[in-house]
């Protein structure tokens, strides 16, 4: 049996620059690695069928671990079932990836099991049909994203904790995005713009989420009292950066919601894995 992380991610910005005739929208976000995990078991099976445990609340055919395996299945030199067995952390409607990383993850464990032989930009593009993140996760480094999401430019981003805050609230992505006020022609910038003003660049999705859902509003009129408030993603979570001035054990107890304290990562624990 093998046992492998999943990490999450943050969205340190998220501009809308652009829409494509298709409906998709261009964006520019930077994808930021963090240390906090869900836990994937993998075990061949003598049957031919995937199980998947820990995940009762997703359809089967729905869940995007089981996408991804059928994903593979053509490529397959040594195709057997699998029993897949998920330890959640990273909690689902987040704006964290949790999704898109247990796909990836997934991808990249089952391609070595059944023995497929693609490449790491291969399975980077069997998963963006899966969701604009899962990339960044099968890539593993941290990065300028543009296009959908997809395009991905790798950067060195220093060490950094933040606190996590997850309102509990389940936001809807396609919600926000049918909203007539979301900005959708923010200028589109480069990595070195950011590096020399991050404060310039928030998420266009922040001031609709803080709107329709007062548990997010809540999250970040909190934070803000101790740094700047962000949203990832399209929510539900909010998160701010550790300063040496703030008494972190006293935020995160005081949260008027679950609250996680996390480490950046340079690049995902998968990046070098090999099935021994």
């Amino acid at each position: 049996m093998i046992r492998v992380p999943s990490p999450a991610k943050l969205n340190l910005f998220l501009h809308i620059t652009g829409r494509r005739e298709n409906g998709y929208h261009e964006l520019q976000s930077i994808f930021q690695l963090i240390d906090l995990y869900d836990w994937l078991e993998f075990e061949p099976l003598k049957e031919e069928h995937i199980q998947i445990d820990g995940l009762n609340n997703v359809d089967l055919e729905q869940n995007l671990i089981y996408k991804a395996t059928q994903m593979l299945k053509p490529f397959a030199q040594h195709l057997t079932g699998l029993r897949i067995k998920i330890e959640k952390n990273i909690p689902m409607g987040a704006g964290l990836g949790g999704g898109s990383s247990n796909a990836a993850t997934t991808l990249i464990v089952v391609n070595q099991l059944w023995q497929c032989g693609l490449s790491i930009e291969q399975l980077a593009e069997l998963g963006v049909k899966l969701g604009a993140d899962v990339p960044i996760f099968v890539h593993g480094q941290n990065a300028w994203a543009e296009g959908i999401g997809e395009q991905l430019t790798f950067i060195d981003l220093d060490q950094k904790q933040y606190i996590v805050l997850k309102p509990d609230c389940f936001i809807s992505t396609q919600l926000l995005f049918s909203q007539k006020t979301l900005t959708r022609n923010s200028k589109t910038s480069k990595f070195c713009a950011y590096q020399i003003k991050p404060s310039d660049f928030g998420n266009n999705f922040e001031p609709l989420a803080r709107s329709l859902y007062t548990e997010v509003d809540e999250a970040m009129q909190y934070l803000d009292q101790f740094g700047v408030a962000k949203l990832t993603g399209t929510g539900a979570c909010v998160f701010t950066e550790v300063t040496a001035k703030m008494y972190v054990d006293e935020i995160l107890e005081h949260s008027p919601c679950k609250a996680y304290l996390v480490n950046s990562l340079n690049e995902s624990p998968l990046r070098h894995f090999k099935v021994q």
